[in-house]
């Protein structure tokens, strides 16, 4: 349903880190599941304006842009800061069993629900066995 890669970010997980650092959080973590006949992605876009959030779709392709404003008043000494600020976007690869013409999304509590139905073509379906006799029959 989904295929994801990210070489880079491979590369910075198998590179040895100092102990003691923090690594720098991902822009926009997801979480990707099959509800039924549903295929979900959830992303966590905390601090958020809904209405900075742009989602689209190219062929296969699911593209989601956010930006994340500071927020910090004007003179701040910024002691810490491990958030990812400013514009940022996500590509998803879908697969070909995916309705991308009925995806459906909602912005809720700081999590981005991107739902896209799984295909008809791609739905488990019975088939019909007949014997070679009735087969034969039929065709007489």
């Amino acid at each position: 349903m989904l295929m994801r890669t990210n070489s880079l970010r491979d590369l910075d997980r198998l590179s040895p880190q100092p102990v003691g650092t923090v690594s720098q959080p991902a822009g926009m973590p997801l979480v990707a599941y099959r509800d039924g006949e549903v295929f979900v992605l959830c992303l966590d876009l905390p601090g958020i304006d809904p209405q900075t959030v742009d989602l689209d779709v190219e062929r296969n392709v699911l593209t989601v842009r956010a930006e994340r404003a500071s927020g910090l008043p004007q003179g701040a000494q910024v002691l810490a800061d491990e958030r990812v600020l400013g514009r940022f976007s996500r590509q998803v690869l879908l697969s070909d069993a995916l309705d991308t013409d009925r995806i459906e999304a909602d912005y809720d509590q700081g999590v981005l629900s991107v739902r896209v139905p799984i295909s008809e073509k791609a739905r488990p379906r019975r088939i019909t066995i007949t014997a070679k006799a009735e087969r034969e029959a039929i065709s007489v």
